[in-house]
């Protein structure tokens, strides 16, 4: 079963985020078949992922819908499996971006494990295709079936050290250090001197803990470092002297893989 939902976004439509690894909506007809999709659910057995799959369908949701707001409580897990969601913080009408959710992952999924209320709302960037599952139905699976859990433990894992890192990246450099190894990690990803930004500058303002004045002045003063910025386009003319003045951290800026938890060999 696949619902669509109508689009509030307020906006326009948004442009395209960086392209990552994920399964192909086109090829699903079922739950159960986008379940079999998923790489870190190979090793949970057959039986569990067919009873997650009768309390489960899929979700397709236009750019701008919101998914949940805070302090609701989750009647779904909710698996991106395709598109991108912001989350975001909420205090007096005012928003943050916490961080942009790529597929394959959970949208909040420790307030659905602990039953407790979501902390965040989540507000879809990019076209989304949803697998929902029952929340009851999730945290049972959990308890009964040990791969299945293992498998959550590893993306509760690998969200968790993706926060730290961006913990330390906000903590840790100045504003020119975070706009300067941004653009350095994101040039590094490519093998010509000219890379467009993944997103609106804004919501890579947000990322970088700064205001969209903020982060265009930065911008502006990347150029004695040999990175010019015109648009959305990031020109490279002097590489070794960006990676000169903003080395990056492996325990920082290195990517964060989804590692599902194994079984001890005897």
């Amino acid at each position: 079963m696949e619902m669509d939902l109508p689009s509030d976004r307020p906006h326009g439509a948004a442009p395209a985020v960086a392209p990552v690894n994920a399964p192909d909506p086109a090829s699903w007809s079922s739950a159960r078949e986008a379940l079999q999709e998923i790489a870190w659910l190979h090793e949970v057995q057959p039986e569990t992922l067919d009873a997650l799959a009768a309390e489960a369908l899929l979700h397709r949701v236009p750019a701008g819908s919101v998914l949940l707001e805070q302090a609701e409580t989750p009647v779904f897990a909710q698996f991106l499996l395709a598109g991108s969601i912001e989350l975001l913080g909420i205090r007096n009408q005012v928003e943050t971006l916490i961080e942009l959710l790529l597929p394959v992952d959970l949208v909040i999924p420790a307030a659905v494990i602990g039953d407790q209320p979501y902390l965040m709302r989540a507000r879809v960037y990019e076209e989304a295709h949803l697998l929902l599952i029952r929340a009851e139905a999730f945290r049972e699976a959990i308890a009964s079936d040990h791969a299945f859990c293992r498998a959550i433990l590893g993306r509760q894992a690998a969200q968790f050290r993706r926060q730290v890192r961006m913990q330390k990246n906000l903590k840790l450099r100045s504003a020119e250090e975070r706009v300067g190894c941004y653009l350095v990690a994101l040039f590094g990803q490519s093998h010509t001197d000219i890379v467009r930004l993944p997103l609106e500058k804004r919501l890579i303002a947000s990322q970088l803990g700064m205001t969209r004045e903020t982060f265009s002045r930065a911008l502006a003063g990347m150029a004695k470092f040999g990175m010019l910025i015109r648009g959305d386009v990031l020109h490279i003319e002097d590489a070794a002297a960006a990676r000169a003045r903003f080395p990056l951290d492996p325990l920082i800026d290195g990517p964060e893989p989804i590692k599902p938890f194994q079984d001890r060999k005897a």
